[in-house]
């Protein structure tokens, strides 16, 4: 909000409540809306509508010819104020709307998460048994030279059977579910450092168990980070910290990677873009805050702040 823009809206705000109250009718009512809207548009908060609207009454009722004017004049403005404050309330229930929304999806996506984990345990587990066997019976009937090489292919399976199993693992680790948060997180940092190298430190004070929707949208949004980090931020070092104060869970996964531009992301920050909207998805769905600072050179840190009732 620029301090043009708040002049503007005040100026008009104030024509049009004395429009209101001195010829009333459903078209000066409609002003208001409009008034309402662009001050919404501009990025000036209800407060400060409220603000204006408290100046205007005022200069509106110095003009007042009788006590009895003014006074009627004054119970009339909080009818025009009402109308002007409306694309707010909308505004903020479409909002609840959509973050209603964004928490069935978010379920929907958890729900199918569980469902790949399963099949990747339950189906690919055995196919690979069968196709071990089948290398073994090869191997046995195969002439000396090709055995090596049969070895090496089941090598190649138990390295994929590894990965499947822990990739399964991460997408529904049953440690959050027995052990909590941090060990989840702590069993993603293992994953990650064997597959990328990243060394990740977890920083654990939290004192209680969170809830269940809690707990799964703050590993997937650590996840999340974690992964940006591993691709792109050719970092080294990272750190996850978990607080909380009774009232509110605080996360924040720090790195000493490249960094990128926060207004118009370069190089450094190429790719990132999808998995931060991921994350602020989650973040808007649970009524939190995301914050996300970052410096070309200096590292990137996402610092979310999530109600504990979820």
């Amino acid at each position: 909000m620029t301090a043009d823009a708040r002049a503007a809206i005040a100026s008009s705000y104030e024509a049009e409540l004395r429009a209101y109250l001195t010829r009333g009718g459903e078209s000066a009512l409609k002003r208001a809306y409009e008034t309402g809207r662009r001050a919404l548009e501009e990025n000036i908060g209800l407060l400060d509508l409220a603000e204006v609207h408290h100046a205007a009454v005022a200069a509106v009722i110095a003009d007042a010819r009788t006590l009895a004017e003014a006074s009627a004049w004054l119970a009339s403005s909080a009818a025009f104020f009402a109308e002007a404050a409306s694309p707010f309330e909308m505004t903020h229930r479409a909002f609840r709307e959509a973050n209603v929304a964004l928490r069935r999806i978010n379920e929907r996506l958890e729900e199918e998460s569980r469902r790949i984990a399963h099949t990747l345990h339950d189906d690919a587990g055995p196919l690979l048994v069968a196709v071990h066997l089948a290398l073994k019976d090869l191997a046995a009937d195969a002439p000396e030279a090709m055995r090596p090489k049969i070895a090496g292919v089941r090598e190649h399976l138990n390295t994929i059977e590894d990965q499947i199993r822990h990739l399964a693992r991460e997408m529904r680790p049953t440690v959050l579910d027995d052990l909590g948060l941090a060990a989840s997180i702590r069993f993603l940092a293992e994953g990650i450092l064997t597959r990328n190298g990243l060394r990740i430190e977890v920083e654990d004070l939290l004192r209680i168990r969170l809830r269940q929707t809690v707990e799964t949208s703050i590993y997937r949004i650590v996840q999340e980070a974690l992964t940006n980090v591993a691709r792109h931020a050719r970092a080294e070092h990272a750190r996850v910290r978990l607080t909380e104060n009774g009232v509110r869970v605080t996360c924040s996964v720090w790195d000493d990677g490249v960094g990128f531009e926060l207004a118009s992301p370069g190089p450094a920050g190429a790719g990132r873009g999808l998995g931060l909207v991921g994350i602020r998805e989650r973040v808007d769905a649970l009524g939190g805050r995301l914050r996300i600072a970052s410096v070309p050179g200096r590292g990137t840190e996402v610092h979310v702040i999530i109600p504990m009732e979820g």
